[in-house]
Order: C-alpha cells, then structure tokens, then sequence
C-alpha cells in the first residue's frame, strides 16, 4: 500500500491557519428576488486549519465534498452544511469558504426606459469554527456615479468634474438580505447609478440628477451607514467606497465599519 506522504506526522511544525484550494470555478444557483433563482459561475475558495503535527492536507477531498453538492441552490444553511462535510472528511477543527460570483439585475434607464442587464461583483463568505458557530458574510460591490461638490460649487450652473466610484458593502446578518436590496441602497446613496444602455435623452437626465445631488467619498460612505443602521437583522457592516477621480493622478476612499447591537 502506498504511503499517505499528506498524512505524515512531523516535529517542530507550525499550524497552518488556512490551507486548501483557490481559484476554483464551479457553477452554482444563487437565490433572486424577481425570478426566485439565478444560475453563475463562481470563483471558490476553500480552506482548514492544519495542525502543526501534520506535514499537508488532503486537496482533493475539497473537491469530493463539492461536487457531492453538485449545482444547487447555495444558502447559508447549504454553505454550513458544506463547511461541516469539510471539517469532517478533512478532520479539521475550522472550515473556511468564499464564493465569489457575478450576479446580474434587470435595469432600465431612467427617461427612455431602454433595457439592460447591470453586473454586479458579489461574495459569499463563511467559517464554522471548533464552537460549532457559522460566521457567514454577504458582500456586495456597486459602481455608481458621484460628482464633486467643490467641483460643482465652483462652476455653479456650468459643470463639475465626476467619476466613479467601487462601492463595497460587507454584511453579517441574522435574517435574509436580498443583493437586489442592498443595490439599491448604495445606488439611492450615490449621485446617481450607472447604467448599461442610455440614449441622449438618459445622459442628459443623470447628469442633471447628479449635479442636484452631489457627493464626496466620505457623504456616501456615511449615507449608506445610516441606511444600514436601520435595517432590522444586520448585525455587523463595512462600507468601502473608492472614487475613481477624473482630475487627479489618484483616488480618494473612506470606510465605515460597525459592529451593530445585537
């Protein structure tokens, strides 16, 4: 019989926190509010404590535990169910796994109502750990549209310079929240959404929303914080924002995060 190289017990190792497979592409259905499910592909990343005794993990079983899900509907009950496959068949003490995926929504512009399909960059994280408990994060990122205050201030009823800007949303919550949900969050905290498809008659209708409604880095991190605060189940939240600027060789960014009562 072959010697399990993997499972070799060692001396004067060291723990390893994270080791397992990245970079993993595997289709999954993901829940969607207007048509109940969405089928993408995402990019997986698994992982366990390896004890300082043992020399390697067993890479494969990653797999095994995978592809016994197959393509279903992924949850945060279905990810615990695949964290606690993980510790078992790696007999580990803490499972570690993100997945991360494009989600799509429908979006119409805002005057012509032209159709189109809006991508969204999107994350599902988790980590069952020796208590037993699931941490599970839900991450969003939203690119809006976000004109200068100052910028506008100083050319009152001409024009300001604009860019914009990559929103993150990271959230842990005790209860569903829909992407759709927290999209439109950021897109209502922001100078205006981009779109996908606009015709002369949209351009003229964005720009003008925007300069009604101006933002610096900081307002917008701040507005969506405050919308947060107020959703019932949200326990803890990080709000990233990074404005792509337009008249400066470099970007501006603020974060707010919190730890919400329970």
């Amino acid at each position: 019989m072959d010697t399990d190289i993997q499972s070799q017990v060692i001396k004067n190792g060291k723990t390893i926190d994270r080791v397992g497979v990245t970079n993993l592409s595997y289709p999954v259905v993901v829940m969607d509010k207007k048509y109940g499910e969405q089928h993408t592909v995402a990019k997986i990343r698994m992982s366990v404590e390896l004890p300082k005794h043992f020399r390697g993990t067993h890479m494969s079983r990653f797999l095994e535990v995978l592809n016994k899900v197959g393509r279903t509907r992924i949850t945060p009950h279905k990810i615990k169910d695949i964290l606690i496959s993980i510790k078992s068949s790696l007999k580990a003490q803490t499972a570690h796994i993100v997945l991360e995926f494009p989600y799509f929504i429908d979006r119409e512009a805002p005057v012509s109502k032209s159709e189109g399909l809006r991508q969204y960059r999107c994350l599902f994280e988790g980590t069952h750990g020796p208590d037993n408990e699931i941490q599970f994060y839900l991450e969003v990122h939203v690119t809006v549209l976000n004109l200068c205050p100052c910028s506008r201030e100083l050319s009152p009823g001409k024009s300001a310079h604009n860019q914009r800007s990559e929103v993150s949303v990271r959230i842990k919550c005790n209860k569903l929240i829909w992407i759709e949900d927290i999209v439109s969050l950021v897109e209502s905290c922001a100078s205006s959404p981009v779109y996908t498809v606009l015709k002369r008659v949209d351009e003229k209708a964005v720009m003008d929303r925007a300069h009604e409604k101006p933002k610096f880095v900081e307002d917008i991190v701040r507005d969506i914080s405050n919308q947060l605060d107020g959703i019932d189940g949200i326990r803890y939240y990080r709000v990233e924002s990074e404005n792509l600027e337009s008249i400066h060789h470099h970007n501006v960014y603020a974060c707010i995060e919190r730890v919400k009562d329970s």
